[in-house]
Protein backbone atom coordinates (compact mmCIF):
# COMPACT_ATOMS: atom_id res chain seq x y z
CA UNK A 1 0.00 0.00 0.00
CA UNK A 2 2.94 2.39 0.53
CA UNK A 3 4.34 2.21 -2.65
CA UNK A 4 1.11 2.82 -4.12
CA UNK A 5 1.27 5.79 -2.95
CA UNK A 6 4.69 7.04 -3.29
CA UNK A 7 4.31 5.45 -6.72
CA UNK A 8 1.33 7.87 -7.25
CA UNK A 9 2.91 10.88 -5.20
CA UNK A 10 5.62 10.77 -7.78
CA UNK A 11 3.69 10.07 -11.25
CA UNK A 12 2.10 13.98 -9.97
CA UNK A 13 5.67 15.24 -9.78
CA UNK A 14 6.75 14.14 -12.82
CA UNK A 15 3.03 15.10 -14.32
CA UNK A 16 4.03 19.48 -13.11
CA UNK A 17 4.63 21.27 -15.55
CA UNK A 18 7.50 24.22 -15.42
CA UNK A 19 6.16 27.56 -15.90
CA UNK A 20 6.91 28.32 -19.66
CA UNK A 21 6.36 31.20 -22.65
CA UNK A 22 6.06 30.92 -25.79
CA UNK A 23 6.51 33.45 -27.89
CA UNK A 24 5.00 33.69 -31.96
CA UNK A 25 8.05 32.32 -32.96
CA UNK A 26 8.20 29.62 -30.89
CA UNK A 27 10.66 30.44 -28.69
CA UNK A 28 10.44 28.67 -25.17
CA UNK A 29 11.61 30.82 -21.96
CA UNK A 30 11.40 28.96 -18.42
CA UNK A 31 10.25 31.96 -16.37
CA UNK A 32 9.97 31.98 -12.52
CA UNK A 33 7.46 33.62 -11.34
CA UNK A 34 6.73 36.74 -9.10
CA UNK A 35 3.63 36.66 -7.53
CA UNK A 36 4.28 37.84 -3.93
CA UNK A 37 5.03 41.88 -3.46
CA UNK A 38 8.66 39.97 -1.91
CA UNK A 39 8.82 38.56 -5.27
CA UNK A 40 7.95 41.35 -7.19
CA UNK A 41 10.38 44.09 -5.46
CA UNK A 42 13.33 41.55 -6.08
CA UNK A 43 12.83 40.58 -9.18
CA UNK A 44 15.98 39.81 -11.34
CA UNK A 45 18.11 41.85 -8.55
CA UNK A 46 21.65 40.25 -8.11
CA UNK A 47 21.75 38.01 -11.11
CA UNK A 48 24.61 38.37 -13.33
CA UNK A 49 23.81 36.08 -16.22
CA UNK A 50 20.35 35.45 -17.71
CA UNK A 51 20.37 32.59 -20.32
CA UNK A 52 18.08 33.43 -23.27
CA UNK A 53 16.00 30.46 -22.44
CA UNK A 54 15.07 31.99 -18.73
CA UNK A 55 13.19 34.78 -17.76
CA UNK A 56 10.73 36.48 -15.02
CA UNK A 57 7.08 36.97 -15.21
CA UNK A 58 5.60 39.25 -12.93
CA UNK A 59 1.69 38.57 -12.38
CA UNK A 60 -0.98 41.23 -11.07
CA UNK A 61 -4.18 40.64 -10.33
CA UNK A 62 -5.49 44.10 -11.69
CA UNK A 63 -4.04 46.12 -14.63
CA UNK A 64 -0.76 48.59 -13.54
CA UNK A 65 0.31 51.41 -14.51
CA UNK A 66 3.73 51.40 -11.87
CA UNK A 67 6.88 51.50 -13.68
CA UNK A 68 9.59 49.12 -13.39
CA UNK A 69 13.31 50.31 -12.31
CA UNK A 70 16.93 48.30 -12.67
CA UNK A 71 17.96 48.99 -8.76
CA UNK A 72 21.02 46.08 -8.26
CA UNK A 73 20.74 44.49 -11.68
CA UNK A 74 23.54 43.65 -13.36
CA UNK A 75 22.59 42.64 -16.57
CA UNK A 76 20.48 44.52 -19.37
CA UNK A 77 17.03 43.25 -20.01
CA UNK A 78 14.10 43.48 -21.85
CA UNK A 79 11.23 44.69 -20.09
CA UNK A 80 7.81 43.13 -21.94
CA UNK A 81 4.18 44.66 -20.49
CA UNK A 82 1.70 42.76 -21.75
CA UNK A 83 -2.26 43.12 -21.11
CA UNK A 84 -5.11 40.35 -19.57
CA UNK A 85 -4.85 38.75 -22.93
CA UNK A 86 -0.88 38.21 -22.90
CA UNK A 87 -0.69 40.74 -25.98
CA UNK A 88 2.20 43.17 -25.45
CA UNK A 89 1.41 46.14 -25.26
CA UNK A 90 4.59 47.67 -24.87
CA UNK A 91 8.30 46.72 -24.69
CA UNK A 92 10.95 48.35 -22.94
CA UNK A 93 14.10 47.00 -24.31
CA UNK A 94 17.65 46.57 -23.49
CA UNK A 95 17.09 48.24 -20.12
CA UNK A 96 20.82 49.03 -18.53
CA UNK A 97 21.33 48.37 -14.95
CA UNK A 98 21.23 51.44 -13.13
CA UNK A 99 24.52 53.00 -12.46
CA UNK A 100 23.85 55.67 -9.64
CA UNK A 101 21.04 56.93 -7.44
CA UNK A 102 18.10 57.52 -8.90
CA UNK A 103 17.63 55.13 -10.53
CA UNK A 104 15.53 56.00 -13.80
CA UNK A 105 11.91 54.09 -14.27
CA UNK A 106 10.71 52.68 -16.89
CA UNK A 107 6.42 52.89 -17.82
CA UNK A 108 4.32 50.84 -20.36
CA UNK A 109 2.83 53.81 -22.79
CA UNK A 110 -0.72 51.96 -22.10
CA UNK A 111 -1.92 49.76 -18.73
CA UNK A 112 -0.33 46.44 -18.26
CA UNK A 113 -2.10 42.94 -16.23
CA UNK A 114 1.49 41.40 -16.64
CA UNK A 115 5.43 41.76 -17.42
CA UNK A 116 8.04 39.16 -18.76
CA UNK A 117 11.30 40.17 -18.04
CA UNK A 118 13.93 38.69 -20.54
CA UNK A 119 17.60 38.66 -21.44
CA UNK A 120 18.41 42.56 -22.92
CA UNK A 121 17.65 42.51 -26.99
CA UNK A 122 16.16 39.33 -26.87
CA UNK A 123 12.78 40.30 -27.70
CA UNK A 124 13.99 41.99 -30.67
CA UNK A 125 16.59 39.04 -31.65
CA UNK A 126 12.75 37.01 -31.72
CA UNK A 127 11.08 39.51 -33.75
CA UNK A 128 8.73 40.12 -30.53
CA UNK A 129 6.53 43.48 -30.56
CA UNK A 130 3.71 45.21 -29.61
CA UNK A 131 0.39 43.85 -30.85
CA UNK A 132 2.07 40.29 -30.27
CA UNK A 133 0.47 37.50 -28.39
CA UNK A 134 2.36 34.92 -26.62
CA UNK A 135 1.55 31.80 -24.77
CA UNK A 136 1.74 30.35 -21.46
CA UNK A 137 2.13 26.46 -20.07
CA UNK A 138 1.81 25.77 -16.97
CA UNK A 139 0.12 28.99 -15.24
CA UNK A 140 -2.24 31.50 -16.27
CA UNK A 141 -4.26 28.35 -18.14
CA UNK A 142 -7.06 30.28 -18.23
CA UNK A 143 -5.94 32.96 -21.13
Amino acid sequence: MLFLIFSCANKKEQEKIEPKVILPDGFAIDVKLAVSENEKALGLMYVSELPDNKGMFFINDYDQETPFWMKNCLINLDIIFLDDKLTVVDIARNVPPCESEPCPYYFSSKPYRYVLEVRGDLSKEHNLNPQDKIVTIGFLTDR
